[in-house]
């Protein structure tokens, strides 16, 4: 999310603060604490809201409920057609450097389409959790498409440039937006590869 809102030189216009972090940070002796927050920021084109970002997830059901329904309300302020959620998809295939991205639709209908533009859906039926599934199922209820991307990861406490890239390369393709430095994804994964066999 951060490298999409460079990118796009997205600007915040609203922001939500949600009671995360429950715990404060010892540096031995004195202590940081952040406020997690949520922000809404629009694309300096005008035609992009994008949603999201930091570190933090709804502790609690009802708290991811208020937040996808309050995501809905301005999707609909802003008379959005299409709501894109991006994720990660655990897998044990051996990608080497080309991990796929995968999709999941909000209808049949719609992953025909995206089928016939060649890209895959996901592999067979499984849950998707927390913001990534729910606002597409909201999503659903309110009559909006939505499509939720998700590359392949193997090792979730690593850093996943290569997956990240994947992932926006699909983006790029499914909504005619242009993301700027994407080299930059490749020279963090190779940052990360070199020392992983250092180890």
């Amino acid at each position: 999310m951060d490298f999409i809102n460079r990118s796009l030189d997205t600007r915040p216009f609203r922001y939500i603060s949600v009671p995360f972090p429950n715990y404060v940070v010892d540096n031995g002796g004195h202590i940081d604490f952040q406020r997690e927050k949520w922000e809404y920021r629009y694309g300096s084109q005008g035609s992009v809201v994008v949603f999201g970002g930091g570190m933090g997830q709804p502790q609690t059901n009802q708290e991811l409920y208020d937040l996808c329904e309050d995501v809905m309300e301005v999707a609909k302020q802003y008379s959005a057609q299409l709501v894109y959620t991006l994720g990660a998809f655990h897998t044990d295939r051996k990608y080497g450097r080309s991990p796929k991205t995968f999709f999941a639709a909000t209808t049949e209908d719609l992953a025909e389409k995206i089928g016939k533009l060649g890209f895959e859906p996901t592999p067979g039926s499984s849950l998707i959790t927390g913001f990534n599934g729910l606002i597409l199922g909201l999503a659903k209820e309110a009559g909006l498409q939505g499509i939720g991307l998700y590359a392949e990861i193997d090792d979730p406490q690593v850093p996943q440039f290569r997956s990240a890239k994947s992932l926006l390369v699909t983006l790029e393709k499914l909504t005619y937006q242009k993301f700027h430095g994407m080299d930059e994804l490749d020279e963090m994964a190779e940052r990360v590869e070199s020392e992983g066999k250092q180890d």
